[in-house]
């Protein structure tokens, strides 16, 4: 049976590649910069996940591109004339200049075919958060219900999606300006790690800090059960540590026995700018903080 509406999103989601294939979801890709070459985030079908993860370990710091207007425009393009409307969950604008290139390039194709079905939703969500709104999305898509049907779900749930976040490397997290240089330092030193969310804004915040790697874990763990909405699944993303992303699991499970957890890979474009190690948790519940 055809689908009512198409479905698309970007490699920020870290969806498995296979999952979006078989469900007919096209993505765009973000650009890895390292070492003066540049890398294209697959989604894992051909990008060497294992190599990059040593890289990070070596104090490598990549940096990644935002998805230009050329890429919207060749994406967009098909459905100038199409009678199937195209639905884009974009990685969150106040992370990336992405949100507003696709923007751009719809407002361009808009001048010559000013009813091309194209909806651009800013997830306002990165990594798994992002892809937890992709997945529910291609479920709704899958029960045959129509793209107003998943615009209604989107504006009723974005803001109850909750990331909870923690990192081993705070050395990426001063380079992206989160935190200065002393304060990496010292962290370092003393094995401080920072507790981050998404705000409603799409915004990364630190909003708690806390001595120790299992700690930090274990601060995630019931920061994300706080209010959770057991309707739906949980997502963890991990930065090439899965043995922590177990360890998580293992405690979601033990207090919240009833809802399946999911273990995926935080990708390449997120892990650049959280190092290896990284661990997020992601799941609804109450609306998020401001």
């Amino acid at each position: 049976m055809k689908s009512s509406f198409d479905v698309m999103t970007d490699s920020c989601c870290d969806l498995p590649y296979t999952l979006l294939k078989k469900n007919n979801v096209r993505y765009v890709s973000m650009t890895i910069n390292l070492n003066d070459q540049e890398y294209t985030d697959d989604l894992g079908e051909n990008f060497d996940y294992e190599w990059f993860m040593a890289q990070l370990i070596d104090g490598q710091m990549p940096s990644t591109s935002q998805i230009n207007i050329g890429t919207y425009l060749t994406a967009f393009e098909p459905y100038k004339n199409s009678t199937t409307p195209l639905l884009y969950i974009c990685f969150s604008s106040a992370l990336s200049g992405s949100y507003n290139n696709a923007q751009a390039a719809l407002n361009l194709l808009k001048e010559t075919h000013p009813d091309i079905p194209v909806t651009i939703v800013d997830s306002k969500a990165a990594c798994l958060g992002e892809g937890f709104l992709v997945y529910e999305i291609i479920k709704l898509r899958n029960q045959g219900k129509s793209l107003a049907d998943a615009l209604e779900w989107l504006d009723t749930h974005l803001m109850f999606l909750h990331s909870w976040v923690t990192v081993n490397d705070l050395a990426h997290l001063e380079r992206g300006g989160r935190i200065s240089k002393t304060t990496a330092a010292i962290g370092g030193l003393m094995k401080i790690k920072p507790i981050i969310i998404v705000n409603r804004k799409g915004q990364l915040i630190n909003v708690g800090k806390v001595r120790g790697r299992k700690k930090a874990l274990e601060k995630v763990v019931d920061e994300t059960l706080k209010g959770i909405n057991k309707a739906y699944g949980i997502f963890i993303a991990h930065a090439g540590d899965l043995a922590a992303a177990e360890y998580v699991a293992g405690l979601l499970k033990e207090k919240s026995p009833t809802q399946e957890i999911t273990v995926m890979k935080m990708g390449p474009t997120i892990a650049s700018h959280t190092g290896q190690g990284a661990i997020a948790i992601f799941s609804f519940g109450k609306e998020r903080q401001s």
